[in-house]
């Protein structure tokens, strides 16, 4: 039976720090950096991870679709909070997925993403449930660095299986080499950097084209075939040299999204696919390649199951979803690259009870509230007796999910008294459509955004507090304008 992708979704973070703000900063030590002073690079807020991304771009992809049915989660990146904890685990928990399934991490090479996805393919092809696989990341760059440049906070997922497959996989195939074009040493937050030239021609156009060329011979698909060419690389003009000397045409290399978002890592060739399925349609091929340590190329077919898949966000949608930041002295901050004076406020010990945060994980992990089953009315937090003032009820409260759900504004404040790593601290009383509502934290409230009684929310899945002595981050729920379309200049 045919595997392949099922459905896919995006994430991009809303701020966009303007490269222009960063030549400012630093080009009079390095006049050259003036000319990667254009465009723009996705931010991500001070409350998100490659987690957090994770599951925003796996509730987009999972979109009206039964997560009950769901086998495994498998999540890429090279930025992962936990070095220690099984981090696609906590994006299962976020989704309110049973815990009767295989969770499993990719790290330690760019082309992460690229192999999770291979692999995720692969263990489809048994006959097991669909299999969500997540790729998300928020590297750490030098100031003053091409990288910090270059590089670009997102994520991407795909629902992968057999059945209504969108895009078929037509074969796959991996050159595996090590060849060190950089690395990150235990214990190091930045990443080594060698030669760009050497890289592009020692590394680029001999490794890559060896993995695609093998992929083409092994599926009798002709390079002059290909419709979309997705390669992840910010050194201008690469993919088109590769694709020049593979025969593939020069119309089917897609965006590598430089001037809007920048390379998210591991994460972006993935980031490209979801993009290229969101703009293709039934016959077209896709062709995705990755480098890091040798190279994965994977091929699929669209298949005429995409026009049928509900509508989702995507990466387009997240790409529109912008604020042009200018402040380089925010990003520095919530990159932690500077060490500013927070205050006194900012001392207080964040330290977690493990015991208290696993007994309480299905309210604080995956938003889990209360319904009477006697009178259907919902609450959170879940408690013993029911809130309805006309039924009181006892032992009658039921699992009732709030995360998907739409709130409205009741009530609202901001805060500048309170610590907030991005002050003035937003927050309010929301009320759910449905029913049930809680005291909530707002977040990704740009400038521009209007805040008013009766504004629709969603709530995002993000940090709630960073414990820096022991290296621990809680995650929570926060509430954010649920049309998030606020565009900069």
């Amino acid at each position: 039976m045919e595997v392949g992708i099922l459905a896919y979704g995006g994430y991009i973070p809303q701020s966009r720090l303007q490269r222009s703000e960063i030549a400012k900063a630093h080009s009079w030590f390095n006049p050259g950096l003036m000319g990667l002073a254009k465009g723009e690079r996705a931010m991500a807020n001070w409350d998100e991870d490659s987690v957090t991304m994770a599951v925003e771009a796996a509730r987009d992809c999972l979109s009206e679709y039964d997560r009950s049915d769901i086998s495994a989660v498998y999540m890429a990146s090279t930025s992962f909070p936990f070095m220690d904890r099984q981090n696609a685990g906590i994006v299962a928990d976020a989704l309110n997925l049973s815990t009767s399934l295989q969770t499993l991490d990719f790290a330690s090479s760019q082309r992460a993403g690229s192999a999770g996805l291979a692999t995720a393919l692969q263990v489809a092809k048994g006959g097991s449930g669909p299999i969500l696989f997540t790729a998300a990341e928020k590297r750490q760059t030098k100031a003053a660095s091409p990288l910090e440049f270059t590089s670009g906070d997102g994520a991407a997922a795909f629902l992968v299986g057999q059945g209504k497959i969108i895009a078929r996989l037509l074969g796959s195939h991996t050159e595996a080499v090590d060849f060190v074009d950089h690395f990150r040493g235990e214990g190091e937050a930045y990443d080594y950097n060698w030669e760009e030239r050497w890289i592009r021609d020692e590394g680029y156009l001999k490794i890559v084209p060896s993995a695609i060329s093998a992929l083409l011979s092994e599926t009798g698909v002709k390079a002059e075939d290909i419709t979309t060419f997705c390669f992840p690389v910010a050194a201008r003009g690469v993919a088109g040299m590769l694709a020049k000397k593979l025969g593939i045409p020069e119309s089917a290399v897609a965006d590598n999204l430089q001037a809007n978002c920048g390379e998210t890592g591991t994460a972006h060739s993935m980031v490209m696919l979801s993009l290229a399925l969101e703009n293709s349609k039934p016959g077209d091929k896709i062709l995705v390649a990755s480098f890091g340590q040798g190279s994965d190329a994977l091929l699929f077919e669209v298949t005429e199951e995409i026009k049928s898949l509900s509508p989702r966000k995507g990466v387009a949608g997240y790409l529109a979803r912008r604020y042009a930041e200018t402040n380089y002295s925010k990003f520095l901050a919530f990159h932690n690259l500077v060490k500013l004076e927070r205050g006194i406020r900012a001392e207080t010990d964040k330290k977690t009870g493990l015991t208290t945060l696993y007994r309480n994980k299905g309210m604080t992990q995956a938003m889990i509230g209360g319904q009477c089953s006697q009178c259907g009315t919902a609450q959170f937090p879940k408690s013993n007796m029911c809130v309805n003032e006309n039924c009181g009820a006892i032992g009658t409260q039921e699992d009732y999910p709030f995360a998907e759900r739409i709130s409205k504004v009741n009530s609202y404040t901001a805060d500048r008294l309170t610590y907030s790593p991005d002050p003035p601290a937003y927050y309010g009383m929301i009320q759910f459509e449905e029913g049930g509502r809680l005291m909530s934290d707002f977040t990704d409230i740009s400038p521009e955004t209007d805040i008013q009684v009766g504004m629709p929310m969603r709530m995002m899945f993000r940090i709630k507090d960073y414990d820096d002595k022991r290296g621990f981050r809680r995650y929570f729920w926060k509430a954010a304008p649920a049309d998030a379309s606020n565009k900069g200049e």
